[in-house]
């Protein structure tokens, strides 16, 4: 953006808007194709949710970097692992697990609400929200509630006067969010669902109708929608990474879309976007099964009925204790257990985290690690 500065609030225009689609049947085409080859690609797992929590959980700690966490994934699942979800909040860095942890709570109790055949309305995206900001640094800015303040999008300590973009006033906002449900909740409020998502995610960002956390809710909720209306057989398109890589685009196609009415620019970007990230999910997805071949060949050599079991646990918990691997895993023993967990180690399956520990030691799965991770760099 220029973007000149914005000293007052700025005067939202209602949905819908009226949109060209003749200048994005392609960019459309290649969007729907990218979502409908990602979903073809999940029927090849023998089960999709054995690494439903650890692709949410990659996302947690994408969408919260934004935000300026710096927590890993590695250390996400190593704190839940050994601490549970109940992180305690003593440093920095718990705070920012504790976020992350946050983030993927609220997508699960989203994808509820969307399986439960409800909207993902106003009083719904309020749950999720209080989830988001539930006992972490922006619990003392009114979770579940609609700001009641003037806020501006400025760097910490500029003055209002010097601010990038001021939104609307707090009395605006009811009316605008009601116009946002009403829309982002009827079927056919436009041509193409994804029309539908791009021109929602800006009205939300530009609303800003919380103090705190309207990225991260705006965010988790492009794949509640894609899920909800059916384009997703999961919600596994995440923007995150996207939007991240991008970030000046990002924010200077949403500022064009409020200071020059530029809708074009800004949803063939979102839907490139899209594209991005579901091949982005269906190469890490044939990665997975490359990592499920591999193994599930070394276990027949295993002679136990319980090595499967295992291996599944670990897609959905790459780090976890000893106790928590026998209990998962259904094992009946600690003895049987432990005679796996030899042989997981010895296969390169697991890697000891705790070698300073004798009892229920942590492991993690480091093959899965090393690809949920590293991936996100690859281009």
């Amino acid at each position: 953006m220029d973007k000149s500065i914005q000293k007052t609030p700025f005067d939202l225009s209602p949905l819908p808007p009226a949109v060209d689609y003749l200048a994005l049947v392609t960019d459309l085409a290649r969007a729907h194709a990218a979502l409908a080859r990602l979903d073809e690609t999940l029927t090849h797992l023998r089960n999709p949710q054995i690494i439903e929590r650890t692709f949410l959980t990659r996302e947690a700690v994408l969408s919260s970097q934004i935000e300026g966490t710096q927590a890993t994934l590695e250390e996400v699942l190593r704190e839940e692992a050994e601490a549970g979800e109940n992180v305690s909040e003593t440093t920095k860095k718990l705070q920012d697990i504790r976020e992350v942890i946050n983030y993927r709570r609220a997508m699960n109790e989203g994808s509820i609400i969307v399986d439960a055949n409800q909207s993902l309305a106003e009083n719904n995206v309020k749950r999720l929200h209080a989830i988001l900001l539930e006992s972490v640094r922006g619990k003392t800015r009114t979770p579940g509630q609609f700001r009641r303040d003037q806020v501006y999008i400025a760097p910490p300590g500029t003055p209002m006067s010097e601010a990038r973009y001021v939104p609307p006033m707090p009395t605006r906002i009811a009316e605008l969010y009601s116009n946002f449900d009403r829309y982002f909740n009827t079927d056919d409020a436009e041509r193409d669902p994804l029309v539908q998502i791009a021109v929602a995610h800006y009205q939300f960002e530009a609303i800003h109708p919380f103090n705190d956390g309207n990225g991260r809710v705006g965010r988790l909720l492009i794949p509640l929608f894609l899920y909800r209306r059916k384009l997703l057989s999961k919600p596994y398109v995440y923007v995150s990474k996207y939007f991240e890589e991008h970030r000046r685009d990002y924010y200077d196609l949403l500022a064009d879309v409020s200071y020059k009415g530029e809708w074009i620019p800004w949803i063939r970007f979102f839907l490139n976007g899209l594209v991005e990230q579901a091949n982005d999910a269906s190469t890490l997805v044939h990665k997975i099964l490359d990592i499920q071949r591999q193994f599930h060949a070394v276990l027949s050599d295993f002679k136990s009925p319980y090595a499967l079991n295992l291996l599944d646990t670990l897609f959905a918990y790459p780090i976890a204790t000893t106790t928590q691997m026998r209990r998962r895993g259904d094992i009946p023993n600690a003895q049987t257990l432990l005679n796996l967990v030899k042989k997981f180690v010895k296969a390169g399956i697991l890697v000891d985290v705790s070698p300073h520990r004798q009892r229920d030691k942590t492991y993690a799965f480091k093959p899965l690690l090393d690809l949920m991770d590293g991936y996100k760099e690859e281009k």
